[in-house]
């Protein structure tokens, strides 16, 4: 059997017991990088041989790997912190297991981004993850059309290296929108940072989760405010029936949203 075993983004409390008996029982754990792995396998007394398994030898990593449980061993992966294949490597290996028809499991656990939605506030019910920002132009172009199309709360991940460039970027596709720039999850100085782009942070340590405001479900929500400040004053002067049908007629809006926009807020 293989493992994607999720671990800890920060705290090393945050490892469910059914992870480090995984750990404890596999024959072998594949790591993102073993040197900082260590540090995990270490406090939970976890003695397992490791193997690396990164984002430059993936590939053939993927293919070894498979072989290993061909010959009936069992296997873990693990990234650096959260989970497997979301923004690390991963996802070549649950590929190939699926086309070789290789049964595999994942063990669930910490995950950064969904941490960082929650800390920041905002719409949590439509959401998507983006990633890391590409380096290379075209690609990058292509992200933030997607980004800017997408009528939701938006999760990026991004590094000290390239946060300021990356919300510069974000501004340059989406305008004047408000951000949470959340670092250091689940440590003692956890951060959640709110702005409004254009902004930059000064000396910006670690890494970094960016959550964008779902800027289109707040003027909707602005329009709707203002239908239902304009349905009550015609309402006054009329009845609520006519009312509800010329704010229908004006806005292209069908008969039920308007009269349950007011049944809601009347």
């Amino acid at each position: 059997m293989l493992y994607f075993v999720s671990t800890p983004i920060g705290n090393l409390d945050d490892i469910s017991f059914r992870a480090v008996n995984v750990l404890r029982s596999v024959d072998i754990i594949a790591c993102e990088d073993t040197r900082h792995s260590k540090i995990l396998l270490d406090h939970y007394d976890i003695k397992v041989k490791t193997i690396a398994y990164h984002k430059f030898n993936e590939q053939n990593s993927a293919d070894g790997i498979i072989a290993l449980l061909k010959e009936g061993k069992n296997i873990a992966v693990i990234s650096d912190a959260g989970m497997p294949v979301i923004s690390d490597p991963g996802n070549i290996l649950a590929k190939k297991l699926i086309e070789e028809d290789i049964k595999f499991t994942v063990v669930p656990g910490a995950n950064a981004g969904l941490t960082a939605l929650i800390l920041s506030g905002f719409d949590a019910t439509k959401f998507a993850f983006f990633g890391f920002l590409s380096e290379k132009n075209k690609e990058l172009k292509n992200q933030l059309k997607n980004i800017k199309e997408f009528n939701g709360t938006k999760i990026l991940y991004s590094s000290k290296y390239n946060l300021n460039k990356d919300l510069n970027s974000l501004y340059s596709a989406l305008g004047e929108v408000k951000v949470a720039v959340v670092s250091e999850l689940t440590k003692m100085h956890e951060s959640v940072k709110f702005a409004v782009l254009p902004h930059q942070l000064e000396t910006p340590k670690g890494e970094f989760v960016i959550v964008v405001e779902n800027t289109k479900q707040v003027q909707e929500t602005q329009s709707d405010d203002l239908i239902l400040k304009e349905l009550k004053e015609l309402i006054e002067s009329t009845n609520k029936n006519e009312a509800i049908k010329q704010i229908k007629d004006k806005y292209n809006l069908t008969k039920s949203y308007v009269y349950n926009l007011f049944e809601k807020n009347k």
